[in-house]
C-alpha cells in the first residue's frame, strides 16, 4: 500500500506555525535584524543631523526607539504568542473579508518599498561607476530584483540564510566605515552635529525615528511566528528593531555631516572602499526587501485565496518593473501609507488580548467583517495624516483604539 505525502507549506500562510517548525533566539535575531536593516532609514538619519544637536539626536533615538521597540514587541509577542502571521491575526480581529483591507494595505506598501529598495540599489551603482547610464540601472534592477524575489519565494528558511550572511557584514563594515569617517573629519561628531543648529526638537525628531519603520513594523508577527518562545520572540524584536534602526539613522547622519549624502554607500566610496560599498549596500536592501516582499506574497495571498509563493513573484514582478517610477513618484505616498498601517497594528493587538480563545491554532473564523475594526483603521489613518500634533502613527493608533473599544462595548463584548 503507497502512502500519499501531503506537501508542507512551510510558509504555514493558513495556520499556525507548530513547535516543530519554530527557530531559536539566534535566527530569530539575525532575520529581525536584517529587517531593520532598511536603507530608507539612513535619510531619516541625515534629516535629523541637519536639525539636531548630538544631545538631541541621541535623545530622539531613545525615545522613539522606546516607543517603537514597545510597538513591535507587542506584535512580536502576539505573533510568537499565536503562531499565526499578520494576516491570520487579521481574520480574527478584522473578520474573513475585513482582513482583506489590512492585507492590502501592507501588501501595497511593502510592494511600494521593495520597488524603491531596488532603485536605491542601483541609482548609485550606476551613478558612481557607470556614468548615470541607464541601462546598467535597469540592469542592476532587474537582477536585483530576480535576487530578491527569489529568496523572498523560497520562504523563512532564504531569509534566514540571507540575514546571517548580510547582517554581520553590513554590521561591521558599516560600522568600520563609519568610524573611520569620523576620525577623518573635521573636529569631533558632537562638533559637527552643533554645526548644524536645532532647527526640529527632539519630540519632532522621535516622530521621525517611529515614522521610519513602524509601517514595516506592522508586519512582525509574519517572522516572530517562528519563534520557539514568547521571550525569544519579544526580545529578539526588541532588541533588533533598536539596535538595526540606531544603526541606521548613525549612517545616515555620519553620511550628511561628512560627505553630504544621506547613505554609507557614499562615505565608504569617499574613503575608496569602493567594493565594500557595493557590498553592503546591496546586502542592506536585500535584507529588508526580502522579508517586505514576503509579507506582500502573504498578504496577496489572503486576499486572492492562492498560495503566499505565486503572489510573492507577482508582487515582485510589479515591485521590479515599477522601480525606477516608485523611487522618483511614489515615496511621498509611501510615507502617508506609513500613517495608516498603525492603526492596523494596534487592532491586532487588542483583538488578541481582548479575544484570546479565538486565537488557538485550532480556531475557527466565522464573522466576515468587524465594521468597528475597519472604522478604527480608516479614522486613524485620516487622524494620522491630517491632525498636524504630536506623534502621526501614535495618534492613528489611539484613535484606532477608542473606536474598536467603543465597538465591542457597543456590541455587548467584553472590553
Amino acid at each position: 500500500m503507497s502512502e500519499v505525502k501531503n506537501k508542507v507549506d512551510v510558509d504555514f500562510s493558513e495556520q499556525a506555525v507548530p513547535q516543530s517548525s519554530r527557530r531559536n533566539v539566534v535566527t530569530m535575531f539575525m532575520v529581525m535584524l536584517g529587517f531593520t536593516f532598511f536603507s530608507a532609514s539612513m535619510w531619516v538619519g541625515q534629516s535629523m543631523a541637519q536639525g539636531l544637536d548630538f544631545g538631541g539626536f541621541v535623545s530622539s533615538i531613545l525615545l522613539g526607539g522606546v516607543i517603537l521597540a514597545a510597538y513591535t514587541g507587542l506584535l512580536g509577542y502576539v505573533g510568537t504568542k499565536t503562531g499565526f502571521s499578520l494576516d491570520l491575526l487579521a481574520r480574527r480581529s478584522f473578520g474573513i473579508k475585513g482582513s482583506y483591507l489590512p492585507s492590502a494595505m501592507i501588501s501595497f506598501t511593502q510592494i511600494g518599498w521593495f520597488g524603491v529598495g531596488l532603485a536605491m540599489l542601483a541609482i548609485p551603482i550606476a551613478t558612481q561607476f557607470f556614468g548615470d547610464s541607464a541601462t546598467a540601472k535597469w540592469i542592476i534592477i532587474i537582477l536585483g530584483g530576480i535576487l530578491m524575489t527569489g529568496s523572498a519565494y523560497f520562504g523563512i528558511k532564504s531569509l534566514t540564510i540571507v540575514s546571517y550572511v548580510a547582517v554581520p557584514l553590513v554590521a561591521v563594515l558599516g560600522t568600520a566605515a563609519m568610524v573611520m569617517a569620523i576620525r577623518q573629519g573635521n573636529g569631533t561628531i558632537v562638533d559637527q552635529f552643533a554645526a548644524s543648529g536645532n532647527q526640529i526638537t527632539v519630540f519632532a525628531g522621535a516622530g521621525m525615528v517611529i515614522g521610519s519603520f513602524v509601517s514595516g513594523g506592522t508586519a512582525t508577527p509574519n517572522f516572530t511566528r517562528f519563534a520557539k518562545t514568547t521571550k525569544s520572540g519579544v526580545i529578539s524584536t526588541v532588541v533588533a528593531f533598536f539596535i538595526g534602526n540606531t544603526l541606521m539613522f548613525m549612517f545616515g547622519a555620519v553620511s550628511s555631516i561628512f560627505v553630504g549624502g544621506n547613505d554609507i554607500f557614499e562615505v565608504m566610496v569617499k574613503l575608496n572602499m569602493f567594493y565594500f560599498a557595493v557590498l553592503v549596500l546591496g546586502l542592506n536592501i536585500w535584507t529588508t526587501n526580502d522579508n517586505a516582499l514576503y509579507s506582500s506574497g502573504l498578504g496577496l495571498a489572503n486576499i486572492f485565496h492562492q498560495k503566499k509563493k505565486p503572489m510573492v513573484l507577482v508582487a515582485g514582478l510589479i515591485g521590479t518593473v515599477a522601480a525606477d517610477w516608485l523611487y522618483w513618484n511614489f515615496v511621498s505616498w509611501l510615507n502617508v501609507l506609513n500613517a495608516t498601517l498603525p492603526p492596523v497594528g494596534i487592532i491586532l493587538i487588542l483583538g488578541y488580548f481582548f479575544n484570546k480563545d479565538e486565537y488557538t491554532a485550532d480556531s475557527k473564523v466565522e464573522r466576515q467583517v468587524d465594521w468597528f475594526a475597519v472604522a478604527g483603521v480608516i479614522c486613524g489613518a485620516v487622524v494620522a495624516n491630517l491632525l498636524h500634533w504630536g506623534i502621526a502613527s501614535i495618534n492613528g493608533m489611539v484613535v484606532a483604539s477608542i473606536i474598536y473599544i467603543i465597538g465591542r462595548k457597543a456590541s455587548g463584548k467584553k472590553a
